[in-house]
């Protein structure tokens, strides 16, 4: 009896020994000391790359929380009346259909059709002002905006500018979260950025008592100065875009495109769909603060203007003018009776400074003309038959909806003449009214736009939509990007 209690005495002492060592020591019971419970047994190589995505964790949040509130949901209806009979044959269009009902009984009754948009837009002023996109509130009839509380208020339009597709909303409120506008200058390709916004109006899906919260996505600044080629009659300017890789999808537009210090430094506005990707774009803030003080109070924005057509000086270019180098902005067509006629400029003169500054490339015009105030004088370099001349130029004020006059026809270039797409060639060649492009006048013989397989405007539908499909031609975006108007 005695000898079996030793027995188990020693058991006990020695268990007790072992769970001593396993609890007082047990990180060196692990091998190679690493302890699968603790960070302390990681890698110093290991800590740093946890430490460094708990540290990003820790700015998008911080991100969404500081952004957030001041993010809005803005939600669109048009009311449209339009003539249209009950559709019963199978065979006719549209527009025979239409035309066969009226002969027999008359004019269509109205019917009311009503449109819905969607979009974002953030709050800029505590007293309910909010910037977004012209083409989220262009022509509405309603426009009710929501908070990130789940408020919902009744928006009026106070200022817009189609040229630069941005716009200022107010709602009657007060004592509301702004977000602070940042510096898009200073931005950089590789930074870490993120966009808020109402995709696909998911924000007005959620649970009312838990708000509208928006949606944010997270991604890099993929490029800068990117432009997107004119895709409809207005005169949009999509020049010097953000682009990002961050997700953005149809209802994001207008909405922020945010550092991580918090900042505003983009406002999104388009989607490029490509293979297996999508591209986001966003107009840079320094852009919208340029303007800023006219959309609010709701004065008309306006933009200098030459009225010349131009383009980028090719190596084709430089070898038939036989420049030494590439820089400076080729004028193919001088406008009538426009500021830079009436100075003397001519067709095939090659602008080399603005105002003193050297002009490099096409956008660089643009964007130098644009923002000189209509009615100051100014003096451009051309280069002429090889020679340097001086002229001095009254700026004028660009004309709404572009340079051209709808339904006229530019002069050839590249053998293809086009003119505006009017509602009369919708209606003529039976196209949808959404319908954009330009409308091939005429495609000269054994020309580049000849090659490209282009076509005269033609009596056939499925001719004439060849025809208008200049601007949709992938082949044709290079082109695009290396002209414009100023």
């Amino acid at each position: 009896m005695r000898g079996k209690t030793t027995r188990v005495m020693w058991r006990t002492v020695v268990g007790g020994i072992v769970l001593a060592g396993i609890f007082g020591g047990r990180g060196e019971l692990w091998p190679s000391g690493v302890n699968p419970l603790s960070q302390s047994g990681l890698s110093s190589t290991a800590q740093a790359a946890l430490s460094e995505a708990e540290s990003f964790q820790s700015a998008f949040i911080r991100v969404g929380e500081q952004v957030g509130p001041g993010v809005v949901s803005i939600s669109t209806e048009q009311i449209e009346r339009v003539k249209r009979y009950f559709r019963v044959h199978p065979f006719m269009g549209d527009r025979q259909f239409d035309e066969f009902f009226r002969h027999f009984y008359g004019e269509a009754p109205e019917q009311e059709l009503r449109r819905y948009g969607l979009g974002s837009g953030v709050i800029i002023n505590a007293d309910g002002f909010i910037l977004t996109n012209e083409h989220v509130v262009a022509g509405a009839d309603k426009i009710t905006v929501t908070l990130a509380n789940g408020q919902e208020f009744i928006g009026e339009v106070k200022g817009t500018d189609p040229r630069s597709d941005l716009a200022v909303v107010k709602i009657d409120a007060t004592d509301l979260r702004v977000v602070v506008l940042g510096d898009s200058s200073v931005i950089k390709a590789g930074q870490w950025v993120v966009a808020l916004g109402n995709p696909l109006g998911l924000a007005g899906l959620g649970v009312p008592s838990q708000g509208a919260e928006p949606t944010l996505s997270v991604g890099v600044i993929s490029a800068l100065h990117r432009k997107l080629p004119r895709t409809s009659r207005q005169d949009r300017d999509y020049s010097n875009l953000i682009q990002t890789d961050a997700t953005i999808n149809p209802g994001n537009s207008g909405g922020p495109l945010v550092n991580l210090d918090g900042q505003v430094i983009g406002v999104n506005v388009a989607i490029l769909i490509g293979p297996g990707n999508a591209y986001g774009f966003a107009i840079p803030i320094n852009k919208a603060k340029n303007i800023l003080e006219r959309l609010i109070a709701g004065t008309r924005v306006v933009y200098g203007w030459l009225g010349i057509q131009i383009q980028d000086i090719t190596k084709d270019v430089a070898d038939y003018y036989e420049l030494s180098e590439q820089e400076g902005v080729l004028v193919y067509q001088v406008l009538p009776d426009s500021p830079a006629h009436v100075a003397g400029m001519e067709d095939g003169d090659i602008v080399k400074a603005f105002d003193g500054m050297p002009i490099r490339h096409t956008q660089e015009l643009i964007d130098r003309v644009s923002l000189t105030e209509p009615g100051r004088r100014v003096s451009v370099e051309i280069l002429r038959d090889r020679k340097r001349r001086t002229l001095q130029v009254k700026i004028g004020e660009r004309p709404v909806g572009g340079a051209l006059v709808e339904g006229s026809a530019t002069e050839a270039w590249r053998g293809l003449r086009v003119g505006a797409l009017t509602t009369e060639h919708l209606e003529q060649f039976d196209l949808p009214a959404r319908t954009t492009g330009v409308l091939v006048h005429e495609v000269e013989s054994d020309s580049l736009a000849e090659e490209a397989g282009l076509l005269e405007k033609a009596e056939v539908p499925g001719q004439m939509q060849r025809a208008i499909a200049f601007v949709d031609l992938s082949s044709f975006t290079p082109l695009a990007e290396a002209m414009g108007d100023v």
